[in-house]
């Protein structure tokens, strides 16, 4: 099954079972540091992070593989008025994603890995912008995890591949395989 079948699958008994998309717990602990702006969603499945933001007066663009997830988000905008702008995109094909350098203050990545999208966000945060990211890596708790291993990031890797900006919050929770980084862009 392809990546577009399997998300768009997952996100149709989501949207069947009336589950409302939650914002990820530890990017809300970050709202002393979120003051509105521009902000990119990256793999926004059915836009909980994107609609905590757009709440917060962000201007959010919110790109996902999955015509269902954006389906849902386009109806989330259009009901309640929402300044979301949700967009079908293969976030694996980086030539074709035509996003501006310095164009955003908050990029967002949950649950989502594709390494080769780390230089796109560098240089897509404004001077002073942050960067959030949470997703599963490798632990000796969590060798259960149906996620494929390619899927999961080595130990301290978001803390090695984004060493030359302001780590303000990093967590290795071993026991629900994930890593967590928020950061914020020093320079340029």
């Amino acid at each position: 099954m392809d990546a577009k079948t399997k998300w768009n699958v997952k996100y149709l008994e989501r949207v069947s079972n009336l589950e409302q998309p939650e914002p990820n717990a530890r990017l809300k602990e970050k709202l002393p540091y979120l003051s509105g702006g521009t902000a990119l969603d990256l793999a926004c499945g059915l836009g909980g992070n994107s609609l905590f933001l757009a709440g917060i007066n962000y201007e959010v663009q919110a790109l996902d593989i999955s015509d269902v997830a954006i389906k849902y988000l386009e109806e989330q905008v259009e009901k309640f008025g929402l300044n979301i702008h949700p967009h079908l995109t293969d976030l694996t094909d980086i030539p074709h994603l035509n996003i501006a350098e310095n164009s955003f203050d908050l990029v967002v990545v949950t649950y989502y890995l594709e390494r080769s999208l780390f230089p796109l966000v560098k240089s897509t945060v404004k001077s002073k912008g942050y960067f959030f990211m949470e997703t599963f890596f490798h632990s000796p708790n969590n060798s259960q995890q149906s996620v494929s291993n390619q899927f999961k990031l080595n130990p301290q890797e978001l803390l090695i591949s984004f060493s030359d900006w302001k780590i303000l919050y990093y967590e290795e929770n071993e026991q629900e395989g994930r890593q967590t980084l928020f950061c914020q862009k020093t320079s340029k």
